[in-house]
């Protein structure tokens, strides 16, 4: 877990696009070009913008992908990694838990 964070957060974490960068490269084996290059097409933004914090919050904000402050009727948690999960064509452990949950 530590690699894990250390790597998202290094990329600016959930403030720009490190998060949604670091789940491509650990649940598709990409490289990190590789996953940068994927998830911009996936956003529909170029690599630099995936950096700019002032970009990736309007992004997160509209595609309901988390934010680092919470704002009201804004998702967090959970249904966060669910837009998440549509959004890269993942499949979250932690989403796929509460589905089961939610059918029994």
């Amino acid at each position: 877990m530590s690699i894990a964070h250390l790597v998202s957060s290094g990329m600016g974490g959930i403030r720009t696009s490190g998060d949604l960068v670091a789940r491509m490269e650990f649940a598709k084996n990409m490289k990190i070009g590789k996953a940068k290059e994927a998830v911009s097409k996936k956003l529909g933004v170029d690599k630099y913008e995936m950096a700019d914090e002032t970009v990736m919050r309007e992004l997160r904000e509209e595609l309901g992908i988390g934010l680092v402050t919470g704002m009201p009727g804004a998702p967090f948690g959970v249904p966060a990694k669910m837009n998440i999960e549509g959004l890269l064509g993942l499949k979250i452990n932690s989403c796929e838990h509460f589905r089961n949950m939610l059918k029994k």
